[in-house]
């Protein structure tokens, strides 16, 4: 039986979440599976992958095949590395304690890279949000600054008439009165 380690898809339309798994290669993509490995997870940044270096290692000594994407997170996680290291203790080049002291080293490496990533992320995420905040500021006194010019002329108008209290003469009421008067007599 050709075992193969590959995706399976979940998620929902858009928003997609894979599992590694081990399973036979004539079955589905998202079909039966002889084991699950890990779980990758690209709608994160940086992309969260979480996977099960001893299972997988020991899928790919049984002749298990990765297929490409899948190939790409084992070597971004450091398991066909330990592949490799172990290759080298059958040979009788390196004894078990080197593989660790090597395989642990690299990882440490890899914490650090990723680490310097995730934080220079969010250094830019708070950057961004404080240049967000600047510009909402500015347009914020802005907005005052064009209501408190709009508020000043009316102000003046309020006060200019409460000084000047309207006088209604005669004249302008009779003409009101006038066609009321006419529309009686007719």
């Amino acid at each position: 039986m050709p075992v193969r380690i590959r995706l399976q898809r979940h998620g929902k339309k858009g928003k997609p979440f894979y599992w590694v798994v081990a399973a036979d290669s004539r079955a589905k993509r998202d079909g039966k599976y002889l084991e699950k490995l890990g779980i990758y997870n690209p709608n994160t940044n940086p992309a969260t992958i979480e996977l099960d270096v001893d299972s997988s290692v020991k899928w790919l000594e049984n002749g298990a095949q990765p297929s490409e994407t899948a190939k790409r997170i084992l070597s971004y996680k450091g398991v066909l590395l330990k592949h490799h290291l172990l290759g080298g203790v059958r040979k009788g080049a390196l004894t078990e304690e080197q593989v660790e002291e090597k395989f642990n080293a690299w990882l440490e490496e890899k914490a650090s890279i990723v680490g310097s990533k995730v934080d220079s992320l969010a250094k830019a995420e708070a950057d961004a949000k404080a240049k967000a905040l600047k510009a909402e500021k500015e347009v914020n006194e802005k907005r005052m600054a064009a209501a408190a010019e709009a508020e000043a002329p009316a102000a003046e108008e309020e006060v200019a008439e409460e000084a000047a209290p309207e006088v209604v003469s005669e004249d302008t009421a009779a003409p009101a009165e006038a066609p009321e008067e006419t529309k009686e007599t007719e």
